[in-house]
């Protein structure tokens, strides 16, 4: 492995502990329509439905399904991932319980 790749790999694990909480990367083109499907009944008391989100994998959209899942905490809530339009660039946020 070059000098200048070990250099780029741990400049990125820092840059990772500086992120605070934010996890997000941009694309040129906005991803495709919201995928509208059934939700169901709740497996249990006190679970949320987290809405599916369009991801980036290998260069291509795939669809993340939503899911049921429980707040770490009372009175949490789920903040969706996004997608945002900067300038000419689309850039995509990763869902966190706030």
């Amino acid at each position: 492995m070059s000098v200048k790749i070990a250099l780029f790999f741990l400049a990125s694990l820092l840059l990772v502990g500086c992120g605070g909480g934010y996890v997000g990367y941009g694309v040129a083109a906005p991803p495709p329509p919201v995928t509208v499907g059934v939700v169901g009944v709740a497996p249990g008391p006190g679970y949320v439905w987290i809405d599916g989100f369009w991801d980036l994998r290998g260069g291509r959209w795939a669809w993340v399904g939503g899911r049921w899942a429980r707040p770490p905490r009372a009175r949490a809530r789920w903040e969706p991932d996004r997608w945002e339009r900067h300038g000419n660039h689309w850039r995509h946020s990763g869902g966190r319980w706030r």
